[in-house]
């Protein structure tokens, strides 16, 4: 039994079923202000205490947390939607210039990060959700296409690849066929690591300002709103801040099972 895996998706379920739930319930509305009620600490009524607007923390938290989940899922859909062809193509032409042209591009977009190519967009765009979503999916795309190239070209020289030629299948159809299910389970692995690092970007660049705007929630406005109010708030600093150590250790720890799982060598080594 993986315990890494059952506790990593144990602690991602929780994150997620609270972003369905957040659709259909909250306990309060979370836009709701109520001053009288303001700075509240965790008791009955608000499980989570209440901000410095007098709304509640934790159906602000269900809320947040469908606004970093779906920046991350689609962030990360974005780069393996771009970066997985690119990787394939890049392999499949190794040492010719479309895959010079390809490796250099990533290069050049590691060169920024993603708080500055958000900063980028922003600039030009305007800040929101979606700016966030573009410049987190930027990022990603070289990071899965130096996956997939990097696994796919040792397999060029296997012979079920020379047979598959020999059988007269082209380089794409050989990609798609068979190198790609033959990378499969270290996307998989590598998706789960990016959806992590998405949520911390997506809070990071809420922070200061460039992600979702209000009054949607975010988990890094949350942290930023209470900056000034730690020493008589305490909570709301806790609060999301504890949400994102615990998503972002449930994510890595389901990455980390899943990487043993789907890892013939590694899964018999710990048994």
């Amino acid at each position: 039994m993986n315990r890494n895996l059952i506790i990593g998706g144990t602690l991602s379920l929780i994150a997620v079923m609270a972003a369905l739930v957040s659709f259909v319930w909250t306990p309060f509305d979370h836009a709701s202000m109520n001053i009288p009620e303001k700075l509240q600490t965790p008791n009955l009524v608000n499980w989570f205490g209440t901000d410095h607007f007098g709304r509640d923390m934790f159906s602000m938290i269900m809320v947040g947390a469908r606004t970093s989940i779906a920046v991350a899922f689609v962030a990360v859909g974005i780069g393996m939607g771009l970066g997985i062809p690119l990787g394939l193509w890049a392999a499949a032409r190794k040492g010719a210039w479309i895959d010079e042209l390809i490796m250099r591009a990533n290069d050049l977009i590691f060169a920024f990060p993603s708080l500055v190519i958000a900063i980028l967009i922003t600039a030009i765009f305007g800040a929101g959700a979606v700016n966030a979503i573009i410049a987190i999916g930027i990022f990603n795309i070289p990071v899965f296409a130096r996956v997939v190239r990097g696994a796919a070209m040792p397999l060029w020289e296997r012979e079920f690849i020379l047979a598959a030629r020999v059988a007269g299948k082209n380089a794409a159809r050989i990609s798609v066929e068979h190198i790609l299910p033959n990378v499969m389970n270290l996307l998989i692995v590598q998706a789960t690591i990016q959806f992590s690092l998405g949520i911390l970007a997506e809070a990071a660049l809420s922070y200061v300002g460039l992600g979702a705007q209000p009054p949607t929630p975010s988990w890094g406005r949350m942290l930023a709103d209470a900056q000034t109010l730690v020493s008589i708030a305490p909570h709301m600093a806790l609060i999301p801040g504890f949400a994102i150590i615990i998503t972002v250790l449930g994510l890595n720890l389901m990455g980390d099972g899943l990487r043993d799982h789907l890892n013939p060598r590694l899964r018999v080594a710990r048994t």
